[in-house]
């Protein structure tokens, strides 16, 4: 029986270093329709979230704008080309199934690393107060209404910088994928939610080089932030 050290080790193995399998390439067509698409939704989408997280809280405005944001990304993804959902390793080590147990764990660790550091966060009021105003959406708005474009919004920002636009890239998709994801995020002035973002875009990218599909960084995204939504608030209440 291994300790709890090893059961970790094996676990992050299994979920973001060893592939399941190699990932099927598109086809010469497909490929280039694939990289004209994602790059004009990637322009897009930036604008859209840019302009979404500088609308002022409790602002109608902001409900349509996420769900254009939503749309922009959905919409890239699946003109793009076909996405696949993946397969991921099993406990058991034998045939490969979705990778839904997994991801949720992954998810939930994220979530506890992310509200540790929020408690740091919390006694800085540089680092808090954009995190704040960036919250009072939840606070000021229908938190029902909120959550709900919360988990659409991490659905299709999965579907396509995890879905469509790795399989654009020929080379270094993680590296790329995580890169861009973070960048579409500074426009919002608030450097935590970039920091995020990284850390983010960098776990579901692993996720998507070792289970071939979209399914575990979907999961492990929505996972992560409803947490965040329900959890961050009296978290950083708790310090105040």
């Amino acid at each position: 029986m291994r300790g709890p050290v090893a059961e970790l080790r094996a676990f992050v193995d299994a979920a973001l270093v060893r592939p399941v399998s190699d990932s099927m390439a598109d086809p010469p067509g497909t490929r280039t329709r694939r990289r004209v698409v994602v790059g004009v939704t990637l322009v897009v989408g930036a604008l859209v979230l840019a302009w979404a997280l500088r609308i002022h809280p409790g602002d109608p405005l902001f409900y349509a704008a996420t769900l254009a944001l939503a749309a922009v990304w959905a919409a890239g993804a699946v003109l793009s080309g076909p996405l696949r959902l993946g397969r991921g390793h099993t406990r058991k080590g034998s045939t490969p199934g979705r990778p839904v147990v997994q991801s949720l764990a992954l998810g939930a660790l994220l979530l506890a690393v992310f509200l540790a550091g929020a408690l740091v966060v919390a006694r800085l009021p540089g680092l808090r107060e954009p995190v704040d105003d960036l919250l009072d959406h939840a606070r000021f708005g229908s938190l029902p209404v909120v959550l709900l474009i919360t988990v659409l919004n991490g659905v299709a920002e999965e579907l396509y910088f995890r879905g469509a636009l790795y399989a654009a890239l020929p080379r270094h998709a993680v590296a790329v994928t995580t890169v861009l994801y973070a960048l579409t995020t500074v426009g919002s002035g608030v450097p935590l939610l970039v920091l995020a973002a990284t850390v983010v875009g960098l776990v579901t990218a692993l996720q998507r080089r070792v289970t071939g599909g979209i399914l575990g960084p979907v999961i492990t995204h929505i996972t992560w932030s409803i947490g965040m939504l329900l959890l961050l608030p009296p978290v950083l209440d708790l310090v105040r």
